[in-house]
């Protein structure tokens, strides 16, 4: 059982690196170098749009495990519900579920903001500039969300880890 249990932390680890450390480098590193580049901004944004769906190819898969695996750990923790309401750790449980679900909403709002329909407009230059600058100012704002709210998740894991 000691054993299972370490594959599957090993798991969620494993995943929680691939989500948040390919987060923190497309928002963090990618994206700031794009804007030094003499590219286009539809260039820019093209760039970042086929280097995100390249990204989520591992990354949705890492997200879904990371989902599983933490209902898993968390289940063995609560053997009552009580837990969860009257201990520092159900609270920090909560607390990370909370933003669980803001960072599904995030992704699921940048998906659809960068569809192929838009993805298609922009490579073939057929979009406005007013269009091309929302697009960058939201996928700026979303970018940071996800990176802001992943690395509040790993806060909360390590104080659940910690058993604070």
């Amino acid at each position: 059982m000691a054993m299972e249990q370490a594959i599957i932390t090993w798991i969620h680890f494993l995943c929680a690196s691939i989500w948040v450390g390919g987060s923190i480098f497309l928002g963090l590193v990618l994206a700031p170098l794009l804007k030094r580049m003499s590219f286009s901004t539809e260039e820019r944004l093209n760039l970042m749009i086929k280097t995100g769906r390249r990204f989520n190819k591992i990354a949705l898969p890492a997200l879904i495990i990371l989902i599983v695996t933490g209902i898993y750990n968390s289940h063995l923790v609560l053997q009552n519900n009580e837990i969860l309401f009257s201990t520092s750790y159900g609270g920090f449980l909560i607390t990370k579920i909370i933003l669980v679900v803001a960072l599904i909403v995030t992704f699921v709002i940048h998906i659809r903001v960068f569809n192929k329909s838009v993805e298609e407009r922009i490579a073939t230059k057929q979009i406005t500039a007013s269009e091309l600058e929302k697009l960058t100012k939201n996928g700026m704002i979303l970018g940071e969300a996800t990176v802001v709210i992943s690395v509040a998740i790993l806060f909360f894991a390590a104080l659940l880890d910690a058993g604070v």
